[in-house]
Order: structure tokens, then C-alpha cells, then sequence
């Protein structure tokens, strides 16, 4: 019997409505729904689309096999380790977890997060270009979530940095840097480039999928006091998510009947 594919984008979710708008409006734009049975759903806080809940729906339309896309911004998130168990992709979670074994009758192909992909540092330049005027002068400071936990922290930091270069030269930045809210990283790097740099500006690109809790209130105030240039503009919306969604599952599909 032929398998059936389907796909579940998993995303963390919240209880801000539009940032659940902003997430499934880019996964309804895929054009490889036409062909494919596709769910959206999220880890918590959205009741009725919750993980289980796309399983159930995709299985009850005959899907065999699940291309899972965790449209998470880094593979240091400690959600992806759990949901990856959860899934059955892995044996052993590497932290402990609330998540039980989720009910899946098929097969499970997990992709990767976004990390450093190219369009995600092609989506992250077009966001703060807006604020450059001498680039030449310009320090770019990506700022994610990041975790303290050992093995997520340097996953975040691999991925940020290798994205930080990317776009220094996307925009012909003179330096990059990164930091993260977890360890508190940001307002001490930014001061030190102030010091260092006087004469530089510093525009700090926040990594975050969608804007909310941490884009509009943390990061401004882990900034205090510093001399910088920020938008809070987070990745969504842009058409390169949908662009990175289906990129994805493409490649999935080419693996496993290549």
C-alpha cells in the first residue's frame, strides 16, 4: 500500500490571538496544501490545535506518514528535544518533560528548525534595513531567547552566530555579535560596544518568530540605558516563512522517495 503524506507544522504557541493568526495565516499559504493534507498546531495554549489534535485530524484523513515541521526559530529550544521524544523520533528526552508519548498509528519524518538557514538571514536583513544608514558604522546584534542549559545554550549560540555573519554580509555591517535574554546577555553587550565603539551605531535584530511578550517588553528593557536602534520587528509576517515551510517539507518528500 502506497503511503499517504501529510504534514503538521508545530509551532509553541500563545495566548496572544494574532501571534496564532500571524503563524497559521503562513502555514495557509503553502501552496503544497492543494496536494497534501497540512495542520497547523502548537505545543500549548491554543485548545483544539494542539499537537495531538493534528495528528488526529491528519490520521483521520487517511495520512500514513507525517512530515513534522517545527517552525521554531533555533534547535537549542528545549521544546524541540521534547516534542522530537514525544513523537517517537528519539528515545530518551535529554531534559525532563510534562509531554507524554503522542498517539501516532503511522511513520514520523521530523525536519529541522529554521537555525541558519538563508532565508531565514535574508528575513532577518530585510527587517532591520530600515534602521541602517552607514553600514560601514554599523554593529548588528542579534538577540534570541536562548537557553542556560548545557548543549541548547551552544546549539542557540552555533546557529545565531553563523545568522549574525550572514547578515554583516547581507548589509555590509562593519561588526556582529549575539546574545541572549537566557543567560542575560544583552544590555551588558550592547554597553560594552558603546564603549568600545563610540562613534558605531548598534542595531539590535531581535530572533524571535512573532512579535509579542518578549519582542515589545523585554528586550526594550534589558536595554536600558544603552545607545541602539531597534524596531522589534520579529520574522512574521514575511513570505519567506511559507517559502522555508515548504522548502522543507520538499526535501522530506525527496529523502524519502528519492
Amino acid at each position: 500500500m502506497m503511503e499517504q503524506y501529510g504534514v503538521l507544522v508545530i509551532s509553541h504557541g500563545s495566548r496572544d490571538e494574532e501571534w496564532v493568526r500571524l503563524v497559521t495565516d503562513a502555514v495557509e499559504q503553502m501552496e503544497l496544501s492543494r496536494s497534501l493534507p497540512v495542520e497547523c498546531s502548537f505545543l500549548e495554549l491554543v485548545e483544539g490545535r494542539l499537537i495531538q489534535d493534528g495528528i488526529d485530524r491528519l490520521e483521520a484523513a487517511g495520512v500514513t506518514h507525517i512530515i513534522v515541521v517545527p517552525l521554531f526559530v533555533s534547535s537549542g529550544s528545549t521544546h524541540i528535544d521534547e516534542i522530537s521524544w514525544a513523537l517517537g523520533v528519539k528515545d530518551t528526552p535529554i531534559l525532563e518533560t510534562d509531554l507524554e508519548r503522542f498517539r501516532i498509528q503511522g511513520k514520523v519524518t521530523f525536519c529541522s528548525p529554521l537555525d541558519d538557514d538563508p532565508i531565514a538571514a535574508d528575513i532577518l536583513y530585510e527587517k532591520i534595513k530600515p534602521l541602517s544608514e552607514r553600514p560601514e558604522r554599523e554593529i548588528v546584534m542579534l538577540v534570541g531567547h536562548g537557553s542556560n542549559e548545557d548543549g541548547f545554550h551552544q546549539a542557540w549560540l552555533r546557529g545565531m552566530e553563523s545568522l549574525a555573519a550572514q547578515v554583516k554580509r547581507l548589509g555590509g555591517f562593519a561588526e556582529s555579535d549575539v546574545s541572549m535574554l537566557l543567560p542575560d546577555q544583552l544590555g551588558q553587550k550592547v554597553r560594552e560596544w558603546n564603549t568600545r565603539q563610540p562613534d558605531y551605531q548598534v542595531i539590535v535584530a531581535p530572533l524571535f518568530l512573532s512579535e509579542g511578550y518578549f519582542t515589545n517588553r523585554v528586550v526594550p528593557q534589558r536595554l536600558d540605558g544603552c545607545v541602539y536602534r531597534y524596531n522589534g520587528k520579529a520574522m512574521l509576517p514575511h513570505p519567506n516563512i511559507v517559502n522555508w515551510l515548504e522548502k522543507q517539507v520538499h526535501k522530506a518528500l525527496g529523502e524519502k522517495t528519492g
